[in-house]
């Protein structure tokens, strides 16, 4: 990789980071002034550029060279919350995954776009069952099915991986 594809790329690091971080404000804007179609918006914009500075970072098997160099560059460890796509493939891939539960469930019970599901959960803090995505505004966690996400963690870990990339990148990207 030559120094202009590192700019280049870093600098995308840091576009796509900023585009998350200003969702993340959007975000954090609805739980005063609540918002549906827009704390679904900035949900999406923040797991589609966290997707996209993955994607930078640990490629496809043909530029898994470059991805191994940024991520020594930039100082991003194995087990970094990043790496995973697995929420952001929930969100971009939804019609399979609805494919996928009908052709398992034939139920007519469906949720979907729940605001604050942990607050209706079972005894013990369990998710509740047929909740497809929701978003807990209280701890800011996302929710697909069974799973969890902490969109805290993933924010915390773009901000350390922006301040890594201030040494690498145009100093006009951090400009607010």
């Amino acid at each position: 990789m030559n120094g202009l594809q590192e700019m280049i790329l870093i600098g995308e690091i840091v576009l796509q980071s900023k585009i998350a971080q200003r969702a993340a404000g959007r975000l954090r804007a609805t739980h005063e002034n609540f918002d549906h179609v827009e704390t679904w918006c900035s949900i999406q914009s923040i797991l589609v550029s966290v997707g996209n500075v993955s994607k930078i970072l640990w490629p496809i098997e043909k530029y898994k060279g470059r991805g191994v160099e940024l991520r020594k560059i930039l100082k991003v460890e194995k087990d970094n919350p990043l790496s995973n796509r697995k929420f952001r493939n929930h969100f971009e891939h939804y019609d399979e995954r609805v494919d996928e539960y009908f052709s398992y469930n034939s139920q007519g019970l469906y949720i979907d776009l729940a605001m604050n599901p942990s607050l209706t959960s079972g005894i013990f803090g369990d998710l509740p069952l047929n909740t497809h995505r929701g978003y807990n505004s209280f701890n800011n966690t996302l929710v697909f099915r069974d799973e969890m996400l902490d969109l805290n963690e993933i924010l915390v870990a773009l901000d350390d991986l922006l301040t890594n990339c201030k040494p690498y990148s145009l100093s006009t990207y951090y400009k607010k």
